[in-house]
């Protein structure tokens, strides 16, 4: 089963030194990019991302990374 792409952009977020975030794995959460516990019922399951340091981050808005939850640019390709 292949995600669904919640926008080909990445999500620019900024995060806390040492706070966790839940990021959206399936791409059907309202609340992008963080898991809203829509993926129920299905294959995928919200990952976990922990701030080492608070700055500004990029989460992959098209859930096809190969970064883990960061951007890595895959959606140019899509």
């Amino acid at each position: 089963m292949q995600p669904k792409i919640a926008q080909k952009a990445p999500y620019a977020v900024e995060v806390v030194a040492g706070q966790s975030y839940y990021w959206c794995s399936c791409g059907q959460s309202k609340k992008q990019p963080f898991c809203d516990g829509s993926h129920q019922g299905s294959s995928f399951s919200p990952t976990k991302f922990d701030a080492s340091e608070s700055k500004r981050v990029y989460f992959c808005g098209c859930k096809h990374s190969k970064n883990g939850v960061l951007c890595d640019g895959s959606h140019n390709a899509l």
